[in-house]
């Protein structure tokens, strides 16, 4: 019966075909010839997944050499069909001009109790290995996974999110559209605060907000690089960039007007405008920068502060090509062009495309 069988699947008689497996999986339900046909029969009729497991137990479990061949087609087969349906997919998701624009996704930590059996489901999606999947998925903080046509990054992150693995993308464009304002010291910090801050075209102004509007909160540190002299293992002297030292910054959201508040150490006027805490000749700019901080604990107590830049930087600053088109909006004094302020703007923008999503 297995040749007959086998004849109505050269005549693409799969209907005949279902009928013939019906009474020999009641008669021998175990033969592994009767399995290989119940695996086309599921691959025949549109059941890849079915079609996979038949052909990977027969993989394991089959002896005779022609059925472990024959399954080993089946799922080369499955495979590439797979394939050229993503790529129609994909096609299709990126068509739209909006869709083809650049953009970023991004996976967030995943609880390690968990992580092997999302790696799994990661490493099925992404069509790479169980060991590298694993390895990709974070346990703290965000990580910077891929870059590319917004379309694709939906495509895979909508599969990612049914799968279990949380994850969110995101438009360049759309993080180039918020504002920002660069603080130079608050002029009254009441309930109706007022800062004296610079806008994108460096112009000096004042801006007057609610505190109730901000909703966001971001802290993080950014390198500052010098030249040195060094001693090689040769006696020779040679110069190196190392990091000497940290700016401190500290963004503040405001959803509503669709803008950021930005901070840092170095270019807060500490003797000018509303005192945030008793001033001290001796006072330096950390403590004064601490000052500042305690004063947003106070005023923001119940806002949650977005902190784990240092572990987001990491998976970002070799991203090049995403950082390279994203306007910083840091002006910091440096000798050579560095990823880590863009990266810092990109984690603020993230933070704050996902608070107005919410």
């Amino acid at each position: 019966m297995i040749e007959q069988v086998a004849s109505a699947f050269e005549r693409q008689d799969y209907r005949t075909a279902a009928k013939l497996l019906k009474q020999l999986l009641k008669e021998t339900p175990e033969n592994p010839w009767v399995q290989f046909y119940v695996g086309r029969l599921h691959e025949a009729s549109g059941k890849p997944q079915e079609a996979e497991k038949v052909y990977r137990r027969l993989l394991r479990d089959a002896t005779n050499t022609k059925i472990v061949t024959q399954a080993r087609q089946g799922l080369q087969r499955l495979l590439e069909i797979e394939q050229e349906e993503r790529k129609r997919a994909i096609a299709q998701a990126t068509a739209d001009a909006n869709n083809a624009e650049l953009g970023v996704l991004v996976l967030e930590p995943v609880n390690n109790n968990h992580k092997t059996q999302l790696a799994q489901k990661f490493a099925q999606i992404i069509q790479i290995d169980s060991y590298s999947a694993r390895l990709l998925l974070p346990s703290r903080g965000w990580r910077l996974y891929r870059s590319g046509a917004v379309g694709e990054l939906k495509f895979y992150g909508e599969q990612l999110q049914n799968a279990g693995i949380p994850c969110f993308w995101a438009k360049l464009t759309d993080i180039e559209k918020i504002q920002v304002f660069q603080v130079n010291y608050f002029a009254e910090t009441t309930q109706k605060a007022t800062i004296i801050c610079r806008n994108q075209a460096n112009q000096l102004g004042s801006l007057s907000f609610d505190w109730t509007e901000v909703k966001g909160r971001v802290q993080g540190l950014l390198p500052i690089f010098e030249e040195v002299v060094d001693v090689s293992a040769r006696r020779r002297l040679e110069r190196k960039t190392q990091t000497q030292d940290y700016f401190q910054f500290c963004d503040l959201h405001l959803p509503q007007r669709r803008c950021i508040l930005r901070f840092y150490d170095n270019g807060y006027e500490f003797q000018q405008g509303a005192k945030i805490a008793p001033q001290v000749s001796q006072n330096t700019i950390r403590i004064n920068w601490n000052n500042l901080l305690n004063f947003f604990d106070e005023q923001l107590s119940s806002i949650k502060i977005w902190s784990d830049f240092a572990l987001f930087a990491e998976t970002a600053l070799d991203q090049t090509e995403v950082l390279n088109n994203i306007e910083s909006h840091i002006h910091l004094f440096r000798r050579e062009k560095t990823n880590w302020d863009s990266a810092f703007h990109l984690y603020s923008g993230l933070i704050f495309l996902n608070s107005i999503s919410e």
